[in-house]
């Protein structure tokens, strides 16, 4: 820690790194998120990639990012306006700049602003040079001179010591922060330990940053953050994808089930089976198909055979996998669909967020094809999605969806890791071997749940049909009666309707009853709830609820609905959920919509907020 400046305490700062996508931005951020997670802070992030993957070096097309806010208090976001802006070149610079509050420090890489630089960013004139940045507190520091000068006795080439510069930046922010260095330094190790040059160049690098803060005095003062109060338990840094993967572990052996996961890789789902396919030893079996068609497809069969079946993909792979998801729906199998919504339509934004595919999961089907929807609130949040989301599955035999973003997925937060003795059973029962005496098996018979029984293959007395086409009730035999039809139609979606009763009641937070109530689903929630509880402690009449399960709502929504005098509805798309809940409950709502490929601002809500309550 510094030792020539004594350290302003601060509750919180949000701080941003942004360069070229090759630049090690994505590690720089995610290091200084671990860093202050073993500090003691509460911790909330949100990456930005590219779109392109191989988007031109130095253009504003190439910037790639990474924010994270480090809090001594409990927070819900990655959060609003930064404190400090790192920016390794001009695109960087002026595709972010805006996001950096008055009076924040901007950091720069003085090296990258030459005239070549300047031309791929579409600059007529260096930025440094003028007076547009006076209302910040401007550090421009020579990185990749002092990152060459740093890791020169090492012999690297200039390419390869420039790929340090990363370390430097980091460096520099530790000092100005009051980081350890010894997380990240333990990391390189571990990451670089087997290219003894790169890992002893890094560890140079970061050091020199370091020590750069602390020799010259750069900024006027440095900010130490204190530990946030969290409630005991044994923490990690947990990524929403990853939180997904770890959920799907846990439900398959709450349910003594094994698991499989057949996918097709598509921006931002594959993590999902990029960390699957790390626990085989946990009985998890991984397939990537040859298309989304073929991945459902093999889903179908393992949830068939009786395994845990899951699929994972964003909106143009659901998009493909909707016949196979009516077949899953029609023969009554439990499996997970996991769509990680981005941005579209078609291609889209790809690697931006968006909350656009709930009218997807809803209806995106052909025939009645009624499905559950339940979607996470956060990164950690979504390991209990997965446990909820199966339990469902396997309680009324249907596939359920899990509606998740990009937001939740590349975000990471602290995860309080349950015991596994702390989370409920998933019990699953399957017919018993028949004799010839017994009576005919019905496949098609139904609990008080309406689910039919999950009769395995190979099971003595238990053969059946299965396939597409409608069913006979009881039997499963291929019916073309009409009034049968009409029947199974009515009884599978009177099936999804019974989930209501079996899904919690809808909570608010705040007064029951009030001016106005501020209704959110997915990664909306931590702007919703930061921003309602600021309302609420200015004086306002204003409540928030989060709705985890969207198909079928909670029982008791209505009821919360007409308790307020207005309803706002946040949404990252043209209005979506307001739609079903005026359509179905035709209670007026008012919504607040944004497709710009980013999440709410707090700001943002805290505005409409107060218009609404005027």
């Amino acid at each position: 820690m510094s030792t020539t400046t004594t350290p302003e305490k601060i509750t919180g700062a949000t701080i941003r790194f942004a360069g070229d996508s090759g630049d090690g931005m994505q590690l720089s951020g995610t290091q200084l998120t671990n860093t202050s997670a073993l500090a003691g802070n509460d911790v909330a992030t949100f990456p930005d990639f590219p779109a392109e993957i191989r988007a031109p070096r130095g253009t504003r097309a190439g910037v790639s990012g990474f924010q994270v806010q480090i809090a001594a208090e409990d927070i819900f976001t990655p959060g609003d306006q930064l404190d400090t802006l790192v920016v390794m070149n001009p695109a960087a610079l002026v595709t972010n700049i805006g996001d950096l509050k008055t009076g924040g420090t901007l950091i720069v890489n003085e090296d990258s602003f030459q005239a070549k630089d300047l031309r791929l960013a579409k600059l007529d004139e260096n930025p440094l040079d003028g007076v547009g940045l006076d209302e910040y507190r401007v550090i421009k520091i020579k990185m990749t001179l002092l990152t060459r000068t740093a890791v020169e006795e090492l012999g690297l080439s200039a390419k390869i010591a420039d790929r340090c510069k990363n370390f430097f930046a980091m460096g520099f922010v530790y000092w100005l922060y009051n980081r350890d260095l010894q997380p990240t330094l333990d990391f390189i190790q571990s990451k670089f330990g087997g290219m003894p040059d790169i890992a002893e160049a890094n560890e140079k690098s970061l050091k020199a940053g370091f020590n750069y803060g602390e020799t010259t005095e750069a900024a006027i003062s440095t900010y130490q953050v204190g530990q946030a109060t969290l409630p005991k338990g044994r923490y990690r840094n947990i990524m929403g994808n990853q939180a997904l993967a770890i959920g799907c572990i846990a439900a398959a052996k709450l349910s003594d089930r094994d698991l499989f996961l057949g996918s097709y890789p598509i921006t931002p789902a594959s993590d999902i089976l990029h960390e699957l396919s790390k626990h085989k030893e946990h009985g998890v079996r991984t397939f990537q198909a040859e298309d989304e068609i073929a991945a459902i497809c093999s889903v179908i069969g393992a949830a068939f055979a009786g395994h845990m079946g899951i699929t994972a993909s964003s909106g143009p792979g659901i998009a493909l996998k909707g016949e196979a998801m009516g077949l899953g729906m029609i023969l009554e199998l439990p499996m997970l669909i996991i769509n990680v919504q981005r941005g579209g339509p078609s291609t889209g934004l790809p690697t931006k967020t968006e909350q656009s595919d709930l009218y997807q999961a809803m209806y995106g089907r052909n025939g009645e094809s009624p499905l559950p929807v339940v979607a996470p609130q956060s990164p950690s949040d979504c390991f209990a999605t997965a446990i909820d989301a199966w339990r469902i599955a396997v309680t009324f035999m249907c596939p359920v969806i899990i509606l998740s973003d990009g937001y939740i997925a590349n975000g990471a937060e602290p995860w309080k890791i349950p015991t596994f003795d702390s989370l409920e059973k998933i019990e699953i029962t399957h017919p018993a071997p028949r004799e010839d005496d017994d009576p005919e098996f019905l496949p098609y018979s139904r609990d008080e749940n309406l689910a039919r029984p999950w009769a395995l293959p190979g099971t003595k007395g238990l053969e059946h049909r299965i396939g597409g086409l409608e069913k006979a009730a009881e039997t499963g035999d291929v019916s073309y009666d009409p009034d049968n039809h009409q029947a199974m139609c009515e009884l599978r979606q009177e099936k999804v309707d019974r989930i209501a009763d079996f899904i919690p009641p809808l909570e608010v937070c705040g007064p029951e009853k009030g001016d106005l109530l501020v209704l959110s689903w997915g990664g909306t929630y931590g702007a919703c709830r930061t921003a309602v509880t600021r309302a609420q402690s200015a004086g306002t009449s204003v409540a928030h609820a989060q709705l985890r399960f969207l198909n079928p709502f909670p029982s008791n929504l209505e009821e919360v609905l007409n308790n307020y005098d207005k309803v706002l509805i946040p949404e990252l798309n043209l209005g979506q959920l307001k739609a079903l809940i005026q359509a179905k409950y035709l209670v007026e709502c008012i919504g607040l919509n944004k497709v710009k490929g980013r999440p709410f601002a707090i700001v943002e809500i805290e505005q409409r907020i107060a218009e609404l309550t005027r």
